[in-house]
């Protein structure tokens, strides 16, 4: 079944009396969600009791937890001591997400930095390949790698380029967050026409059965010379992208993704509109 979440705690669970995560499954059941991502962001500082008690509230309230990994994780860093870290930053937060009884966990590929773009995303693609093995050495094989598409020319993360990279392993999925999309694209997400070349390229690429079931983020993201800036809600009318047409085309396929809100501050708020959007479909 199709999945609608926030990302993180927003404003408004804060205003409903709430203070800890641990509240939030019921919280969002309460409200009529289902999906709830947890982010290592700026780092993993989340205790083993705290998430074992997150993972037994999301169970009883049946809520599908994921995790965002933290965002400096780098696989394109010429410093093989450095990628060490990135390995070492995703296994930690896989033990997290087991912890918490998810599956899911998001991670940003790379940055170019220095290097030349393609020769950038060869050596992502490499590291990919051996995060692989590393899985499989640790047992985390039945865990899904989300790798997100990113919103700035200078990070590795088109759609095709995500896509991509998620024919490596069947446990890589792609994180298409059309927010980012948009921004990159400087607003490319316009028409239902717009989204279709990307859903049918993930289509194309991944097959049916791992297409289905990828992970989305949605928000309005405002965007510049250097792609996205920052996130907004919904309710704005200038940058876009709208999320109907993706719904369309979500029921047209016969998708089952999870969609994150992503929209600053009142996140769950705008899951809901995005839930009610694809309803009403």
């Amino acid at each position: 079944m199709i999945k609608f979440g926030p990302a993180g705690n927003c404003k408004t669970f804060y205003e409903a009396g709430n203070k800890k995560s641990i509240q939030a499954p019921q919280w969002l059941k309460s409200i009529g969600l289902s999906a709830y991502e947890y982010s290592f962001g700026r780092g993993i500082t989340l205790n083993d009791e705290t998430a074992i008690e997150i993972g037994e509230e999301a169970k009883k309230y049946q809520i599908e937890v994921s995790i965002h990994a933290p965002y400096y994780i780098n696989f394109a860093n010429p410093d093989d001591e450095m990628v060490e870290k990135s390995y070492m930053y995703v296994l930690n937060s896989l033990h997290k997400l087991k912890l918490m009884g998810g599956k899911r966990l998001v991670v940003h590929p790379a940055s170019c930095g220095k290097l030349p773009r393609e020769e950038a995303v060869e050596l992502t693609r490499k590291r990919l390949h051996i995060l692989k093995e590393k899985l499989e050495e640790a047992g985390y094989s039945d865990y899904l790698i989300c790798l997100e598409t990113m919103g700035k020319p200078a990070q590795i993360g088109t759609y095709k380029e995500i896509i991509d990279m998620c024919t490596i392993s069947p446990n890589y999925i792609p994180t298409l967050d059309f927010g980012h999309i948009n921004a990159l694209t400087h607003g490319g997400l316009k028409t239902k026409e717009d989204y279709r070349e990307v859903i049918e390229y993930l289509f194309k690429v991944l097959g049916e059965e791992k297409a289905k079931k990828v992970h989305i983020h949605f928000s309005k993201i405002e965007y510049g010379d250097k792609g996205e800036i920052r996130h907004l809600t919904l309710e704005d009318q200038k940058y876009g992208p709208n999320f109907e047409p993706l719904a369309e085309l979500i029921k047209e396929y016969g998708m089952e993704p999870y969609i994150i809100s992503e929209s600053s501050e009142i996140m769950a708020h705008d899951a809901l509109i995005l839930k009610n959007i694809y309803e009403k479909v």
